[in-house]
């Protein structure tokens, strides 16, 4: 079964993501924080992380360029969500995450975006 680890300090979001993809037939793991998420990555293993830009503790681009520069972690797909669009401009999207997911958004577009990195991890590995 494939992993997501979910990272968003929203309760309610956290809930919803992990019923889609659940139905959908991932594994997923929820983190309310971005703090400890690198223990996280290796308890748990994800294939795909969706990770929340505006976090209560830390800023998600921060934990995303960490996450991608540390070996253990880069070659995960990080999948970054927002409902600050500006926030995620193009320059970012080149040097930081692998897609970017709008808030609010469309569960058929979430589930078919980490389907989509799922496949590609497969392809690399």
């Amino acid at each position: 079964m494939k992993r997501v680890l979910v990272v968003d300090d929203n309760e309610d979001i956290l809930n919803v993501i992990s019923i889609v993809l659940d139905m959908e037939g991932f594994e997923v793991k929820c983190c309310d924080s971005g703090r400890g998420i690198a223990d996280t990555i290796s308890a748990f293993a994800p294939d795909v992380i969706l990770l929340d830009i505006m976090l209560g503790d830390l800023d998600g681009r921060d934990v995303c360029r960490a996450l991608k520069s540390d070996p253990k972690s880069g070659h995960i797909p990080v999948i970054m969500i927002s409902a600050s669009h500006n926030l995620f401009d193009r320059d970012d999207k080149l040097d930081l995450a692998d897609d970017f997911i709008a808030k609010p958004f469309d569960i058929d577009d979430l589930a078919s975006k980490v389907h989509r990195h799922i496949k590609r991890e497969g392809k690399s590995a």
